[in-house]
């Protein structure tokens, strides 16, 4: 053993040793703590550069895992309804995990206990919470947990998860205030990318505005411009489908005359009721109807079948007020997208906006250019009847008083019918002139308003409304007399469905490409019976020959019977 001297002399050698293990623990310790410090303001910064909301969320999901070193970490967007979680960003989990465990979460269990509570929250072990019920198959154990809530301007944007801290250890104090300090610089950056956002879409709608406004100076027709509307509305709000439907005069109805998109072909030219479809429901009511899932909306009838793979979607009114409503813009996003929010809805609503004096507008230019057309066919036939006619009359005159002095027969006869043709040529002119003075379709009606009014006559007797689609310039192309044919056909031909089809359903397509007219009837019903009576058939079959067309039947697939009635409606 050593002396007391030795043994005093030890002592504070050893104190000595305690006192710079003690420094040594907390200079690294301070180190620890610059370095975390250093580490969240870098997480800061590199969250805040971030314009793009998809990149920012996912920034600081993987800021959150390095702060606090978790294995996993989640970001859970809440929904509109402030119940559900409506997206979630994850990391620390492959794809193949993803795949296998299943669709991302909703907010049951502990993700649903910070939706309803907002306040940190930090697990020893998830399974022993009361609101956790478990995993679902394939995935990945979880124990220790952390979450925060995420806040943008005093509402709940979303959730920080982070499970798993590394080194087994447990999630501590410095671990939830480091976290919260980083979700207040996410709130910050989730609203500056927000705002970054609106500003670019606004930018894209004025835009699009400008070039309808262009289009109509430059002289483009309605049909044009509403096309315009529609690709660019579209294309804005990210939609798989848009339309534009337009009311149908003294019927109740809207036709879609643009549609462009997925499966445009099976709204292009329908005619849709005001209570059975979303377009409808919008057009009556004057105001926006959105859908979650158009496929499945108990408003829209089945018939016929048009939202396949669709899933969002929302109807707009295009102009309100006193003049009410000129038709209907229909946007639809595919199945599984978002649905339209309130905010995109309004900006749908300032576009219809727009789109109503397009139509203002083109509809002043097309009844200034008839007025025009009017006015110089006046003149033309002013002229004609003060100019033409009275030098041809005079003309004659002077023929027939010389014709008395002409001897040679020959010559004679020659004279008088010169004259017959100076007479009948007179004819000609006035009655040219009266068709010059005389406006075409005068009395408004039109074949698609009488093919209408025909189908809703029916529906009574059918006990059922057919389906009715329209393409084509049927007003225009289709001359009267083959439009007098047409309406009498449809409407044998839904006579003959109601007394003997026995069918619950009835499709009508009335097309037109410019050189023939085509009308085809499809119902479900028992078929043409063979031995039946075939006077109607008959009429309907002579009433195309007459005109250089024909008849064709066929038994659809499905069953019932369909008839196709066909005439040219030019030469060659």
């Amino acid at each position: 053993m050593g002396s007391p001297e030795e043994a005093r002399v030890r002592l504070p050698q050893l104190r000595l040793d305690e006192l710079l293990e003690e420094l040594q623990a907390r200079l690294d310790a301070a180190r620890g703590t610059r370095d975390r410090v250093h580490n969240l303001l870098e997480a800061v910064l590199s969250v805040g550069r971030e314009l793009d909301l998809e990149q920012a969320l996912h920034s600081i999901v993987e800021a959150a895992a390095v702060l606090v070193d978790a294995e996993y970490a989640a970001l859970g967007v809440i929904g509109p309804d402030g119940k559900r979680l409506s997206a979630f960003h994850t990391i620390g989990v492959t794809e193949e995990q993803i795949a296998a465990i299943g669709p991302y979460p909703e907010g049951h269990g502990i993700l649903g206990e910070l939706i309803r509570h907002p306040e940190p929250l930090r697990l020893a072990k998830i399974s022993e919470h009361p609101a956790s019920y478990g995993f679902p198959a394939h995935h990945p154990p979880m124990n220790t947990f952390l979450g925060v809530p995420i806040r943008v301007r005093d509402q709940v944007f979303g959730n920080l998860y982070l499970t798993e801290k590394r080194g087994g250890a447990q999630f501590d104090e410095e671990d939830v205030s480091v976290t919260l300090t980083l979700a207040v610089a996410a709130g910050v950056a989730i609203d500056n990318a927000r705002l970054y956002a609106e500003s670019r879409l606004r930018e894209r709608w004025l835009r699009a505005n400008a070039e309808i406004t262009h289009s109509l100076m430059s002289g483009g027709g309605r049909t044009e411009v509403l096309r315009l509307i529609a690709e660019r509305a579209g294309e804005i709000t990210e939609a798989a489908l848009a339309a534009v439907a337009l009311p149908m005069e003294d019927t109740g109805s809207l036709a879609v005359e643009i549609a462009v998109g997925l499966d445009a072909d099976a709204h292009r030219g329908l005619v849709l009721s005001m209570d059975r479809s979303l377009m409808g429901l919008a057009f009556s009511g004057a105001a926006p109807v959105t859908s979650e899932d158009a496929a499945h909306d108990e408003r829209i009838s089945l018939e016929p079948p048009r939202f396949g793979g669709l899933g969002p979607a929302v109807a707009v009114p295009i102009g309100t007020g006193d003049a009410g409503a000129r038709g209907v813009v229909l946007l639809a996003r595919e199945a599984g997208r978002p649905a339209f929010t309130a905010t995109e809805t309004e900006t749908l609503q300032v576009f219809a906006a727009q789109a109503a004096v397009a139509m203002e507008l083109a509809e002043r230019r097309q009844d200034a250019e008839r007025i025009a057309v009017l006015t110089d066919r006046d003149r033309i036939a002013r002229d004609l009847h003060d100019l033409a006619i009275q030098r041809l009359f005079a003309t004659g005159m002077t023929l027939q008083s010389a014709g008395r002095f002409i001897e040679h027969p020959e010559a004679s006869e020659r004279v008088v019918r010169a004259v017959d043709d100076l007479d009948e040529t007179i004819k000609i002119i006035r009655s040219t002139i009266f068709g010059l003075r005389t406006r075409e379709g005068a009395d408004g009606t039109g074949l698609r308003a009488r093919a209408m009014r025909v189908v809703g006559e029916a529906a009574p007797v059918l006990s059922f409304a057919p389906s009715v689609r329209m393409e084509g310039l049927l007003d225009t192309d289709v001359p009267k007399e083959i439009a007098d044919h047409v309406v009498a056909v449809l409407s044998e031909a839904l006579t003959n469905i109601a007394r003997h089809a026995r069918a619950d359903r009835a499709e009508v397509v009335l097309t037109t490409d410019g050189r023939e007219v085509r009308l085809s009837i499809t119902d479900n019903g028992v078929g043409i019976a063979p031995e039946g009576r075939r006077s109607g058939l008959r009429n309907m079959a002579e009433r195309a020959e007459q005109m250089g067309g024909r008849l064709e039947l066929s038994k659809p697939s499905g069953g019932g019977a369909s008839l196709l009635w066909r005439v040219p409606v030019k030469e060659g």
